[in-house]
């Protein structure tokens, strides 16, 4: 199986400090990526803050568990029953280095059964959601419908 994450409304370039409590640094050139399981500097095409959308597409594997169908892949990170992706927020400095400071946490765990058994028998997983949170930041934590819409498709 496929999952490919459309993402739309980023933030910009530059994060306000604290967002939303405020205080702390302000972080420029900020850049969004898909990071990989168990290595977080490694990272899928990050994207520019202020880029009008932002695709990423991961294989991944599925198979049956008692608990429904378990998810697997390079960048699915958790145990079964509490998989996720992490989109990683980062400045990039001028030679290109990378610095997180911030994450969101694309719960697969919340993706209703009967969408993540379609997307594993059709081979398309789709999540579209929008990377601003409510005060104009990155966003950030725990991503659950209806903060981010998954489908199931057929792959083309």
């Amino acid at each position: 199986m496929r999952i490919r994450i459309d993402a739309d409304h980023l933030p910009g370039l530059t994060c306000p400090p604290g967002v939303p409590a405020g205080g702390g640094p302000v972080y420029r050139n900020i850049h969004v990526a898909v990071q990989r399981r168990d290595r977080r500097t490694e990272l899928l095409d990050p994207q520019p803050g202020d880029a009008s959308s932002a695709t990423w597409s991961l294989e991944c594997t599925t198979t049956a568990s008692a608990t429904g169908t378990d998810v697997r892949g390079p960048y699915v990170q958790g145990r079964p029953g509490e998989r996720f992706i992490y989109l990683s927020w980062g400045t990039v400095d001028e030679v290109g280095a990378f610095t997180m400071f911030r994450r969101a946490k694309l719960m697969l765990d919340a993706i209703p059964a009967e969408i993540l058994d379609a997307a594993a028998r059709g081979g398309l997983l789709v999540g579209r959601l929008g990377l601003t949170d409510a005060f104009g930041g990155p966003l950030c934590a725990r991503v659950v419908p209806p903060r981010i819409t998954w489908t199931a498709q057929p792959i083309a």
